[in-house]
C-alpha cells in the first residue's frame, strides 16, 4: 500500500496538536471534530473571541500550528482533512506556492466525481482582504479551491525538515450569523463575509470516498 488513511473522531485540539507519523508514507488523517469549535491561527489572539460566549455556549476554542485566520469546525460545518507528504516523495515540493497544486487538482478532481463541477484552483500569489486575517475563509492562497468567489476548499500548511502536512477544510455550511455570534472585533461586519465560504447540498460520505479516492490515485500514480 502506497498510502496510510486513518479517521479520528473527537476534540479539535488534540487532532492539532497530533504529532508527525513514524511511517515515512503518505498520510490520509480525516477528522470529525464534536463539538463546534473555533480554531485560531498559530499567531492570532484569544482576544478576537468572546470567550464568555463561546462558553455560554459550550464552544470550546483551540488552535493550530498554522497561520492565518479562524475557522470553525464541527458539527457538519467543514468536511476536514490532512494529507501528509514525506521528503523524497515525488509530490514534495520545496517551493511553498507550488508544494499543494498537485492536491488542489485532486481535490477537483474528487469533487467533480459528486456533482461540483465548476471548482477552480487559485494557483496565484496570497490575496488579502479587510477580514482575511481574522477569518481564513475570506482571503486567497495558492492551492485553495474555489466555487465563483466563494472558497470551497481551505488550506494551511506545516512543514518539518521531513514532512509537509496541508491541513484541508471543505466548507460545508458558511455561517456568517455564526461568525458574528463568537467573534470580539470592533467594526466586524458578517454581512462581508457573507458569501466567503460554500454551503453544499452533499452526501458527506460519498464526498470523503471521492475525494479520497482521487487524492489516492494522485499519490499512487507512479
Amino acid at each position: 500500500m502506497h498510502f496510510v488513511e486513518r479517521v479520528y473522531v473527537g476534540d479539535a485540539q488534540e487532532h492539532h496538536d497530533r504529532g508527525f507519523p513514524d511511517d515515512a508514507r503518505p498520510t490520509l488523517w480525516w477528522f470529525d471534530v464534536q463539538p463546534t469549535t473555533v480554531v485560531l491561527g498559530s499567531t492570532q489572539s484569544e482576544a478576537v473571541v468572546d470567550l464568555e460566549a463561546c462558553r455560554a455556549r459550550g464552544i470550546p476554542v483551540a488552535r493550530r500550528r498554522s497561520g492565518g485566520g479562524l475557522v470553525i469546525v464541527g458539527s457538519g460545518r467543514v468536511l476536514w482533512l490532512d494529507v501528509l507528504i514525506p521528503r523524497g516523495h515525488r509530490l514534495w515540493d520545496d517551493d511553498l506556492s507550488r508544494s499543494g497544486l498537485w492536491l488542489a487538482r485532486a481535490w477537483v478532481d474528487g469533487l467533480a466525481r459528486v456533482g461540483i463541477v465548476d471548482a477552480t484552483i487559485h494557483d496565484g500569489p496570497m490575496v488579502r482582504t479587510d477580514w482575511s486575517s481574522l477569518i481564513c475563509f475570506d482571503g486567497r492562497g495558492p492551492g485553495e479551491v474555489f466555487r465563483g468567489d466563494s472558497k470551497l476548499v481551505g488550506v494551511s500548511q506545516r512543514r518539518t525538515r521531513e514532512w509537509a502536512r496541508f491541513q484541508c477544510s471543505l466548507s460545508l455550511r458558511w455561517d456568517p450569523t455564526f461568525l458574528a455570534d463568537v467573534i470580539e472585533v470592533e467594526g466586524f461586519d458578517p454581512n462581508r463575509v457573507a458569501s466567503s465560504g460554500t454551503t453544499l447540498d452533499v452526501d458527506v460520505d460519498l464526498v470523503r470516498r471521492a475525494v479520497g479516492d482521487a487524492i489516492k490515485e494522485s499519490i499512487g500514480r507512479s
